[in-house]
């Protein structure tokens, strides 16, 4: 019955690990949909949205039933409190992909006023974060939990940084209005990613060291 129960700890293990995969090739889709203004690859983006809905949903499943049927303790039952958690992270960071992706389908058809400010560096920081956070998932690595949890200020820093300097932009020249606020949208959308990544990172911390570390960030050392 043990040995069940540890097969099907790992096949969820292992569910999440395909689930933040398929989510972190969504985002780098969209982003790829913007910056190469293609249409296409964003509609290709919001139809697979479905999939990455129907493993949240199976994951749900299996982890409920295992805390249900198996009544696990220690870290077994903190692994499945933050799977669950980490689930729905991974499909509301799916969610943004589509967010993004629908930007870039709405942008396809204009030439960029100019090279899409900082959102590509943005990108690039919360896919880097998604990946550390998954990693450290896969491996209980608290330490690197703990350094992506410390890169989410970058990722608001520019956020801000953008939305100021579109804004301007706004001011100067009423015909980009909608175009920037599209760009504000996505930009908002990348700063999600990267809280999001944040929160999978602090239930790594959870699960490795039985530690709640949400809103104690400034405490890690």
């Amino acid at each position: 019955m043990k040995e069940h129960f540890s097969e099907q700890l790992e096949q969820l293990r292992r569910n999440l690990i395909l689930m933040g995969g398929e989510v972190e090739r969504q985002i780098q889709r969209s982003i790829e949909a913007l910056t190469e203004m293609d249409a296409g690859k964003a509609i290709s983006v919001i139809a697979a949205d479905e999939e990455i809905d129907r493993m949240e949903n199976s994951n749900e499943e299996l982890a409920i039933q295992l805390l249900a049927l198996q009544q696990p303790v220690a870290v077994d039952l903190r692994f499945l409190v933050g799977a669950l958690k980490i689930n729905n992270d991974l499909e509301r960071i799916g969610d943004h992909a589509v967010n993004i992706a629908e930007g870039a389908e709405r942008l396809s058809g204009h030439k960029p006023f100019k090279p899409f400010i900082d959102i590509p560096y943005m990108a690039e920081v919360a896919m880097s974060m998604l990946k550390q956070a998954l990693d450290s998932f896969v491996n209980r690595d608290a330490e690197l939990a703990k350094k992506v949890i410390k890169r989410d200020d970058i990722l608001d820093e520019k956020n801000i940084s953008v939305i100021r300097e579109l804004l301007t932009y706004m001011a100067e020249y009423p015909t980009l209005i909608t175009y920037c606020l599209e760009l504000i949208s996505i930009s908002k959308n990348l700063e999600r990613v990267g809280d999001l990544a944040t929160n999978i990172a602090e239930d790594t911390i959870y699960i490795a060291e039985a530690k709640l570390v949400k809103h104690h960030a400034s405490e890690i050392s």
